[in-house]
């Protein structure tokens, strides 16, 4: 179906204007492009960001137990700090909700935001009815969009665009396709969710060429007429606060790697510290001058393991989340930038579990734009390490100590000649996608 001379767009995107958050800044960074192309959106999130004044955005709580205790959260933080106010007022509300959430959980057993839907579909249906909407556009990762969308389109016909962000279905192995519907009952929904997608929207688009291969897998109708146009579309990203272009480095005192975003026991940086240890056993100095550095959140069970296990506190340094400063007025994303371009090397960690072989890190397209070595770890994803080589970075696969150990050992000798990889500046921005996007769904802007 053609979106041609449709400007009026819905979006609906549970995370929204969220400081740092991936989910929220794959489709913030669209915005400008999107305008720039005639689209008029009305917003639909819930209120754990900032209101946006550019065009309509409504907030809502979600009306289940669970998402109103996840919002309430990030509500009260964004206007009066994590402080005392904060931390009286989430504990009274989490004692408060604590039997509502049991329940909840025992007879559904779905993940916290799946009841923000039925906020979205009901102001969302009003907002049709009154003929305000020309498209539906879910956006994820919070699959509850996806779940408004679904509902909405079937509920008004109206054409119903959506954007993947991380796959549905969680594969277990490189032979498992993802046809097993999972015990879990939030994977088993998820499951049931990707089918309908395939099904009842007019366009679906993936992050990487694995997630849509795989649903084209378990979705034989995807591609066929009466049912969604299926495709992939590389995310990109806009520069993070205020990288601009690329800058010079200067060596200092100590080679600091540095990592940004989430860690897991499955996306841990215990693999880094054990080729520290080895590192420091053939090369002795370098204990006194490589650090480790992760921003952006709490250590994982195993690098704190590691930690102990190798008496490397003075070598890796945990700074947490970067919140917006008061003195200065930059931006969690401003800090995470100057502190991007101020590292030696870049770690991008993929994890381990089967999934790598359809998602790749958004941090990674952050990455480009500081225009410094990437350590890339990957697992079982030949477009992402195509990426990373074809811009110069430093390669290793998960799982391979002897190769990360090396790896390691020829960061360490670069950096002591102050000849760390030049990376190739190949930067990956949002317009692309954005082009790309309205390409495959033949958009064209209403001639004014």
């Amino acid at each position: 179906m053609s979106i041609e001379n449709k400007n009026n767009w819905l979006l609906l995107s549970h995370a929204f204007n969220m400081d740092g958050r991936a989910a929220s800044l794959t489709i913030t960074d669209k915005i400008p492009y999107l305008l720039d192309a005639g689209i008029k959106p009305v917003v639909f999130s819930a209120i754990t960001g900032i209101k946006d004044q550019r065009f309509p955005h409504q907030q809502f709580l979600a009306w289940g137990p669970s998402a109103f205790r996840f919002d309430f959260r990030h509500w009260i933080a964004n206007k009066f700090g994590r402080g005392f106010i904060y931390k009286l007022l989430t504990r009274t509300v989490s004692i408060l909700l604590a039997p509502l959430i049991a329940i909840e959980k025992l007879l559904l057993g779905y993940s916290s935001q799946w009841s923000w839907a039925l906020p979205a579909f009901v102001r969302g249906y009003i907002l049709i009815r009154r003929g305000k909407v020309d498209v539906i556009y879910s956006i994820g990762s919070a699959w509850s969009a996806h779940l408004a969308g679904v509902w909405l389109k079937r509920a008004t016909g109206l054409p119903l665009v959506s954007e993947v962000h991380d796959p549905l279905v969680i594969r277990k192995d490189p032979n498992d396709q993802g046809f097993e519907l999972p015990k879990n009952r939030d994977a088993r929904f998820r499951h049931y969710l990707e089918s309908q997608l395939c099904k009842y929207s007019d366009y679906v688009w993936w992050f990487t060429d694995g997630a849509l291969q795989y649903a084209k897998v378990r979705n034989p109708n995807l591609n066929t007429p009466g049912n969604a146009k299926g495709f992939s579309v590389i995310p990109g990203a806009n520069p993070p606060g205020s990288i601009e272009g690329h800058s010079s480095h200067q060596y200092g005192q100590y080679l600091n790697l540095c990592h940004f975003g989430s860690l897991a026991n499955d996306r841990s940086l215990s693999i880094i510290l054990r080729a520290a240890d080895s590192l420091f056993a053939k090369y002795p100095e370098a204990r006194e001058h490589l650090r480790i550095h992760a921003y952006g959140a709490p250590l994982d069970r195993l690098s704190l393991e590691a930690i102990d296990q190798y008496e490397f506190s003075d070598i890796l340094r945990a700074h947490g989340r970067l919140e917006r400063d008061p003195t200065t007025g930059k931006s969690g994303r401003e800090q995470v930038a100057e502190r991007m371009q101020a590292a030696d090397v870049l770690i991008l960690l993929h994890g381990n579990d089967e999934w790598c072989a359809e998602y790749i890190p958004s941090k990674f397209y952050d990455y480009l734009w500081a225009g410094r070595p990437i350590w890339g770890i990957t697992h079982r994803n030949p477009q992402l390490d195509q990426m990373l080589l074809d811009r110069g970075s430093y390669l290793s696969s998960d799982g391979d100590n002897a190769g990360i150990n090396m790896a390691l050992e020829r960061i360490w000798l670069d950096w002591q000649q102050k000849q760390l990889i030049e990376p190739i500046w190949k930067p990956i921005g949002v317009d692309q996608a954005v082009r790309s996007i309205l390409s495959h769904i033949a958009y064209q802007k209403v001639a004014s």
